[in-house]
């Protein structure tokens, strides 16, 4: 799933980022409202992590510019305004959660999965594929009892297959939710972390898992 940031102390930002990617998370790290309103038009996300206290344009005012535009889009206010007022004029803006600084990453992480699995018809944490299991919060993935080591891009493409699951899902659409902004389209890796995905998918199944579609994508199709 991919994130993007808004936050302008680069610090708390680099904490952040840094705490998402090792969950798997693909995120992109912007300072001020204007950039982030720039990303989010020449990108897709996820979800957004915003502050409030943005040089620039104000968040309040991105938070507004985005909801005009995207109702789904799911978006975690995250910032030093603590008020109780502050926090019901962002909720009423059209923000989906409102965490308050200082906060726990733990905390924080547990509602970004919370929103992240309202947006797909509120999947639970765990994910079955026949007898293929994902669960969401301790990103791990077994097949019949057995655990399967992935690598974070792997885990971040089977992942997205799954929640999508008899949907056919092309190539760019899977690498625009995996990697951040730093992706080079021209490049074998998202072909590399496939291959190596379903060859270790059919070590332990003896199955074909993942379908390619030609010219269109890749899809995983529940037989049951």
């Amino acid at each position: 799933m991919r994130i993007l940031l808004v936050e302008d102390e680069k610090t708390l930002s680099g904490y952040i980022a840094k705490g998402l990617q090792n969950s798997g998370y693909a995120v992109d790290a912007v300072y001020d409202g204007e950039e982030a309103l720039y990303e989010y038009a020449v990108n897709g996300y996820d979800l957004i992590v915003l502050d409030l206290n943005l040089p620039k344009k104000d968040g309040l005012d991105v938070l507004r510019e985005i909801r005009r535009k995207d109702v789904n889009i799911k978006i975690l206010i995250l910032s030093a305004r603590s008020a109780v007022d502050d926090r019901i004029i962002g909720l009423d803006e059209g923000a989906n959660d409102y965490l308050v600084k200082p906060f726990d990453f733990g905390e924080l992480e547990a509602r970004i999965r919370n929103l992240l699995r309202r947006e797909f018809s509120q999947i639970p944490t765990t994910v079955t594929l026949g007898l293929l299991s994902l669960d969401t919060k301790s990103k791990q993935v077994s097949y019949d009892g057995t655990e399967i080591n992935l690598t974070r891009k792997e885990y971040g493409i089977l992942e997205y297959l799954m929640i999508h699951k008899n949907q056919v899902v092309s190539a760019e659409e899977m690498t625009e939710h995996v990697w951040n902004h730093t992706f080079d389209p021209f490049s074998n890796t998202f072909r590399y972390h496939i291959h190596s995905l379903k060859k270790k998918l059919h070590t332990v199944s003896a199955l074909d898992c993942i379908k390619t579609v030609r010219g269109q994508g890749y899809v995983m199709e529940d037989k049951a």
